[in-house]
């Protein structure tokens, strides 16, 4: 049966007002009336032929006026179809499934395969998987990769009301409705590829500083004739320039050992792949010279401004002359990466730095009442060493001092025990962490000695308590250090802290004398950690073992302390026996101690035993205490084993580093190391 179309709303009304003004006219004939009935009458006619004439053609024209509308909207909405197929944004609807109802012809001209497409959208973009369609009104977006062009995909859930006759869709219902059977999903894509390109392109033009210094400058020309220092002053100019060149970078000399240059940042991944190769270039000069020259190299990349990358140049060539030198370091915001440092740090034969920082330490010294001394987490004897050491000067100035110590060791008990007790020390020269927590105030200078890593402290707690902090270390620096010192003297060059105390003590004054136990523990703290004078022992070494000889240092004496217990000889002597040689130059050994009071000492000793093998080129002991194992690295002069540390969270020197590791076991500990010595070799690093 067909149906009449009616007219409603505001159509409707305007439509009707012809009728409804006959009210009007209706009112006018009656107040004619009143003043004269005779053309009352008349316009009562009229009236009434108007009513009749506006009612005739409302029902004549209604029909009409309806079709018409029913057209221009049947046009409109084809004009509308027009215009969304047409649309040059690509622009397709589908299922909840992920097959394509309906694209538009732009969308179509991208995916040209619609008969795949209407299975499913992921046989055309297999990012579109059916976890990425989105279940609820939360618009899900997807990057992806089509024949070369980039894309932004937007996928939005819609709900069509039912289109039943009967059908009262409130649209304040589609929040409850995302089930329903006329779900649908549109899928919008944006060509982002230009966008991308430009980002690219502005990002690889942007400007990296960078900063550039020669590490012994000095050194290396006193070392050759002094006619031939301005040829070697000049090849290793050429060899930089040179370098520069090949990136496009603006240099200029600053002094005579330091350059700023800057570059664009799409050389940086040229400089990264190469490994600063400067670095070997600027190494390989020699024309006689004995001391090769070595270069540090910072960079300061990512930054907001000129000012910041300048900034962020500074630091990272600070900590690449930390780590001591022949490196370059680059500073991206937070993140820190690493490049060479394969070469031993040049000790400098000059005292000046020493005596600098000696005297700023007496400034900070003479201002504070009371000095707590603190080193790393399970004391060794370098730390308690010069923990002492610091612990003589204070005393020279009559300032009270304390050393925190928590944990002490079977190496170190020996020497500890000779100042527990002692009437000529005070009771509590020895505290706990929580006795010094207490103790600590604003007045108070914390001096941390042989650790420059705020998680290696033996209290970290006590740096928030007082903000004047000294450090000194001989340990290389890593990313994580400690900001809020005042005064920091950290010289990987340093065979100890100990040696570096001992420097300290003969120019800061202050009437300082040493007693005997306490030259012990200095010279001690020496020999331990250069293995007997072995490792890492220059001039200046042996020159503060004299003055702690002269002070009253009895080297038989020291040797007693650190003769070890049959249980320590047999563990030591089981885990060489059980050594593995890996890739042929590299000893792997796990030392299981269950019985002995420091497994990490004794593991430190076996990996240095182990490098008198012939071939070794670096070695790696495994030790399980307090659920967590520790590596002792250790090498002479082939491998830098503290690069290897590095990746595995610790750090230390080139031939003497270790690390931590958690929640791990012993067995999945020797396979991280295998895995990094075989990724080092694989990419000569090794």
């Amino acid at each position: 049966m067909s149906r009449k179309l009616k007219l409603r709303g505001a159509l409707r009304a305007y439509l009707l007002w012809p009728i409804i003004l006959t009210v009007l006219l209706l009112c006018m004939s009656l107040s004619v009336y009143v003043i004269d009935k005779r053309a009352a009458f008349i316009t009562t006619i009229f009236t009434i032929i108007y009513f009749t004439m506006a009612m005739a053609i409302y029902y004549s024209k209604s029909n009409k006026i309806a079709g018409e509308l029913v057209r221009y909207a049947m046009d409109y909405g084809q004009v509308q179809k027009k215009l969304l197929k047409e649309l040059h944004l690509p622009y397709a609807i589908l299922d909840l499934e992920g097959r394509m109802q309906w694209g538009n012809d732009e969308f179509m001209d991208i995916i040209h395969e619609k008969l795949i497409a209407r299975r499913s959208i992921s046989n055309v973009f297999p990012e579109i998987t059916e976890d990425v369609l989105p279940k609820n009104e939360k618009d899900e977006i997807v990057h992806l990769l089509f024949h070369g062009r980039n894309y932004k995909v937007l996928l939005r859930k819609v709900v069509a009301p039912d289109f039943d006759e009967d059908s009262n869709w409130n649209f304040n219902d589609a929040e409850n409705a995302w089930d329903d059977r006329n779900a649908l999903i549109t899928m919008y894509l944006y060509d982002v590829t230009e966008i991308i390109s430009l980002l690219k392109e502005n990002k690889e033009q942007k400007l990296i500083t960078g900063l550039l210094y020669i590490d012994n400058y000095e050194e290396a020309l006193e070392s050759i004739d002094e006619v031939r220092r301005s040829l070697l002053t000049a090849l290793v100019d050429r060899k930089i320039n040179k370098y520069m060149q090949s990136i496009d970078a603006i240099i200029k000399k600053l002094e005579k050992d330091k350059y700023i240059f800057v570059f664009q940042h799409k050389y940086l991944p040229v400089l990264q792949t190469n490994k600063f190769s400067v670095l070997e270039e600027v190494r390989g000069v020699n024309i006689g010279n004995e001391m090769s020259v070595t270069i540090s190299i910072g960079l300061g990349v990512n930054a907001d401004t000129y000012i910041s990358s300048y900034e962020f140049a500074r630091a990272a060539i600070d900590l690449a002359l930390g780590r001591g030198g022949d490196q370059a370091v680059i500073k991206d915001k937070e993140k820190i990466s690493y490049y060479g440092g394969k070469s031993i740090s040049v000790e400098k034969n000059t005292r000046v730095k020493a005596r600098v920082k000696a005297h700023a330490f007496r400034e900070f010294l003479e201002a504070k009442d009371k000095i707590i001394i603190m080193g790393h987490k399970i004391g060794d004897v370098d730390s308690f060493g010069s923990a002492i050491g610091v612990y003589r000067i204070a005393k020279s100035f009559n300032k009270k001092a304390h050393i925190v110590i928590n944990e002490v060791t079977s190496s170190l008990r020996p020497m500890m025990n000779k100042f527990v007790g002692n009437p000529d020390y005070e009771e509590d020269l020895f505290l706990k962490s929580d006795q010094a927590r207490e103790m600590v105030d604003a007045n108070t200078l914390l001096v941390i000695v042989d650790v420059n890593r705020p998680s290696y402290l033996e209290c970290v707690e006590l740096l928030d308590y007082t903000k004047t902090i000294v450090t000194f270390d001989h340990h290389r620096q890593t990313n994580e250090a400690i900001d809020t010192a005042v005064l920091s003297y950290v010289e990987p060059y340093a065979s100890s802290t100990s040696e570096m105390i001992a420097e300290i003590m003969q120019y800061i004054g202050g009437n300082l004398k040493l007693r005997p136990i306490e030259a012990d523990a200095l010279y001690a703290g020496i020999m331990i950690d250069t293995n007997n004078f072995l490792t890492k022992a220059g001039v200046r070494t042996f020159e503060a073992a004299a003055y702690l000889r002269r002070s009253g240092a009895d080297v038989t004496r020291i040797r007693k302390y650190f003769r070890s217990d049959m249980i320590d000889f047999k563990t030591k002597a089981d885990a060489i026996s059980s050594t593995e040689i890996y890739l042929k130059n590299y000893a792997i050994a796990v030392c299981t101690g269950t019985d002995v009071d420091s497994p990490m000492i004794l593991g430190a000793q076996v990996a240095n035993e182990l490098l008198n093998i012939t071939d070794i080129k670096a070695s790696f002991v495994f030790t399980e205490y307090n659920d967590k194992i520790y590596i002792s690295a250790r090498s002479i002069d082939e491998v830098n084993v503290q690069v290897i540390m590095e990746k595995l969270g610790g750090g230390g020197h080139l031939s003497v580093a270790g690390t931590q590791l958690e929640n791990t076991t012993i067995q999945e500990a020797i396979v991280k190391i295998k895995s990094t010595l075989d990724q080092m070799n694989k990419e000569g690093e090794l």
